[in-house]
């Protein structure tokens, strides 16, 4: 059985966010849980979080075991961007784009 979890508009770069999503994708969640853990980016506290959540909707709404679970997919997609001016020199103004991402990640029971 697949169980998912998302956090949507999490403030970071989706493409940062995607290189922490693509590191676990496939791995156990335990083991994933740890790589998280030691990355040193910092959207891997985001992703962790996202990976926790789907563990636990696994274990209280569905009754799966945490060690027989494993990441399937794992998703970093692209949310709004505010945008910003800041003022420059003799009048000008430039854009500050503060990006979001949506992170999705997908748990799935061994056996399954």
């Amino acid at each position: 059985m697949r169980v998912s979890a998302t956090a949507k508009y999490v403030r970071g770069s989706t493409r940062k966010a995607l290189l922490v999503t693509q590191a676990i994708r496939g791995k156990p969640v335990e083991e994933a849980a740890a790589a998280l853990r030691f990355m040193p980016q910092h959207a891997a506290r985001d992703v962790a979080a996202v990976l926790k959540s789907a563990t636990a909707n696994a274990e209280n709404n569905h009754n799966l075991s945490a060690e027989d679970l494993v990441v399937v997919d794992a998703r970093a997609e692209e949310g709004p961007t505010i945008k910003r001016y800041k003022p420059r020199a003799q009048g000008r103004a430039f854009p500050i784009h503060k990006p979001m991402t949506h992170i999705t990640v997908v748990v799935e029971d061994r056996e399954a």
